[in-house]
């Protein structure tokens, strides 16, 4: 079975296909680093969805995501976001941790594995 990867560079590939399985790399708010938790959250989802769109699928096919967050005192917020974006009766397994980010700009981070 093939091995198709998006995004590539030296350290990681954003998106890695194998068969009918979609895998995402861990998402940052690019379009808005150092913004509240809700706009990292949507910023996060909206490059979900594009990968997820490249990769022939959606998230209505999600599998499993883990979150990420800095601090749980934003865990309403962030799930304010994310219960609207996911896709009603299709939720996937979710752990959700807090943690440290590679960047003090970002708040969260979000990685998740779809099927095609």
């Amino acid at each position: 079975m093939s091995i198709e990867r998006k995004h590539s560079g030296d350290r990681m590939s954003q998106v890695v296909i194998h068969g009918d399985t979609v895998y995402l790399a861990g998402q940052v708010a690019q379009g808005a680093p150092g913004g509240s938790v809700a706009a990292q959250t949507k910023d996060i989802l909206a490059r979900i969805d594009g990968f997820l769109a490249e990769a022939g699928t959606d998230k209505s096919k999600l599998l499993s995501a883990n979150l990420w967050i800095t601090d749980m005192a934003n865990f309403a917020e962030m799930n304010a976001v994310w219960d609207a974006w996911v896709s009603p009766g299709n939720t996937p397994c979710r752990a959700c941790v807090e943690a440290k980010l590679a960047s003090d700009k970002f708040d969260v981070e979000i990685m998740v594995i779809a099927a095609r």
